[in-house]
């Protein structure tokens, strides 16, 4: 894995966007280029909901990690988020699960193959807590990913723990897609939890699905968008937790100032959380 970290933070571009940074970038964070920026900026003049959506998918994650934190998991592989820094300081995921679980040390690995995103979370968070890891990881390569020494030891994997699978847009392939989510399956502990998110098209106007189309192709290639069928399938035999496979604002919605509240469709992105008997 350190071989991996060196090895991609020499091929860092900070001439080419990447969709975790862009995600950054319209939710208002700080690990991010001005190439991330330009692609908002295209995005929005395409249609205005970038900044938006990247809102929707931020209070899912934090709804999802505190839902299963008060449900007395203590325990957290959270794959691809970006360690987002379009939250708050004091509101990042890890800050979330500990406060919706007072009393419980909660644990949290966050994995993440941007080595920008790495080194600053690294410098910023590992220092002030021993609860919280991150590592250098790639969900396209599941395997090496879950040998890493930090995953296998920071984590006890005799207690069930959840693991969300945040970077699925980065699995274009669609039988390595099926298999990630059944190795992250049966790596889990029984009684685990399975959350996902996807980005779809499924709600683009039909006038804007070409114009939108031809923007991803030029700036992110090889991103992986699915249908909500497809992205059913991927989760095909999970036990879903209420209220399954929907718009990321849909899932337990709560408190003021919800994203993309009146249209969530307008999010752009599908999530579900399933357990793992």
């Amino acid at each position: 894995m350190h071989r991996r970290a060196v090895r991609n933070l020499a091929r860092l571009d900070t001439t080419q966007a990447r969709i975790t940074r862009i995600f950054d970038a319209a939710a208002g964070g700080k690990d991010n280029f001005l190439a991330d920026k330009d692609v908002v900026r295209h995005f929005d003049q395409v249609t205005p909901a970038l900044t938006t959506a990247a809102r929707a998918v931020l209070q899912f994650l934090s709804r999802v990690v505190a839902h299963l934190a008060a449900e007395g998991v203590d325990q957290f592989m959270i794959v691809g988020s970006g360690v987002p820094s379009g939250l708050s300081a004091g509101n990042r995921l890890h800050d979330v699960a500990r406060r919706a679980s007072p009393g419980s040390a909660v644990r949290v690995v966050y994995v993440e193959n941007n080595p920008m995103v790495v080194a600053t979370a690294q410098a910023t968070i590992e220092p002030f807590t021993d609860l919280v890891r991150v590592v250098d990881g790639d969900v396209r390569e599941i395997d090496e990913m879950l040998q890493d020494h930090v995953i296998q030891t920071f984590i006890d994997w005799e207690r069930p723990l959840a693991v969300l699978l945040l970077s699925s847009h980065s699995l274009d392939d669609d039988e390595y897609a099926h298999y990630v989510v059944k190795r992250l399956q049966h790596a889990a502990p029984k009684g685990s939890f399975l959350g996902l998110l996807h980005t779809t098209f499924d709600a683009v106007p039909p006038e804007l699905l070409p114009a939108i189309r031809d923007m991803v192709a030029m700036t992110l290639p090889r991103l992986a968008i699915r249908s909500r069928e497809e992205v059913a399938a991927l989760l095909d035999g999970l036990d879903l937790m209420e209220p399954g496979l929907v718009w990321v604002p849909e899932w337990h919605p709560g408190g003021r100032d919800l994203a993309c509240a009146d249209e969530p469709s307008a999010s752009g992105n599908y999530g579900a959380v399933a357990h793992i008997p």
